[in-house]
């Protein structure tokens, strides 16, 4: 099956829906990113990549406190609106370390960055992904954001809406999003929330070919029995 006709599927589920860009328009001038460059605390580092980690954000607790932040301006303002977002998609390392900013490189073109704006709607971290992760994978900005956007995009979701008006636990959560996903086992999820609680980002444990594996030990997250919180937004 094509992703498309996995889409109409998964749409026809009850309870069972995209929380990706609810609405996104790409201005006419996008920004143009600033390089991102290794430093003291995130230095070069070329090592085998081990397994991926697939990194989503939940943008209505990200935009919470940005309304004045002019970086996040596309994201949390101007009448665009997102659920989910694609943070990354990341090489980890086969032992505790992982490889990032393999190879020095330009900015990312403006067409991938127009094309990669409603997954990842930041051009400073779209360049930041690029430069950190993607530099490490043997391939070029626009194959390396085509794969992480395809997973990203064949991605399903619970209702969000209805789990934010419920006492809920990580483990809850993750089952659910787990429900939503067939292939996605409870154990390829880890979830990582705000010092006050709320949903921040979720974590997908991929192999090498990119299929849902089982998360390393100590590899982060939050244990399943952690009370968790979903900001809905102000509605």
């Amino acid at each position: 099956m094509t992703l498309k006709i996995l889409a109409g599927l998964a749409l026809a589920i009850p309870g069972i829906a995209q929380a990706q860009a609810n609405q996104c328009v790409i201005p006419r001038n996008v920004a143009t990113p600033r390089p991102d460059l290794p430093s003291p605390d995130q230095p070069k580092r070329v090592l085998p990549i081990g397994s991926y980690t697939l990194a989503i954000t939940w943008a209505p607790e990200y935009c919470r406190n940005k309304a004045n932040d002019r970086s996040a301006r596309f994201q949390c303002g101007g009448g665009n609106r997102f659920g989910f977002t694609l943070h990354g998609l990341w090489p980890d390392g086969v032992g505790k370390e992982w490889p990032q900013y393999c190879t020095a490189t330009a900015i990312v073109p403006k067409k991938v960055i127009r094309d990669t704006l409603c997954s990842t709607p930041s051009p400073q971290l779209i360049q930041h992904e690029w430069a950190k992760h993607g530099t490490c994978m043997q391939t070029t900005p626009a194959n390396y954001f085509r794969t992480s956007t395809r997973l990203y995009y064949a991605l399903r979701y619970p209702d969000m809406n209805a789990l934010s008006r419920k006492s809920l636990t990580v483990g809850d959560f993750s089952a659910a999003l787990s429900r939503a996903n067939p292939r996605l086992p409870v154990t390829s999820i880890r979830v990582t929330e705000t010092r006050q609680g709320w949903l921040d980002e979720v974590w997908l444990c991929m192999d090498k070919a990119f299929r849902y594996e089982r998360c390393q030990p100590n590899s982060g997250g939050l244990p399943a029995t952690a009370d968790l919180k979903i900001w809905r937004g102000r509605r």
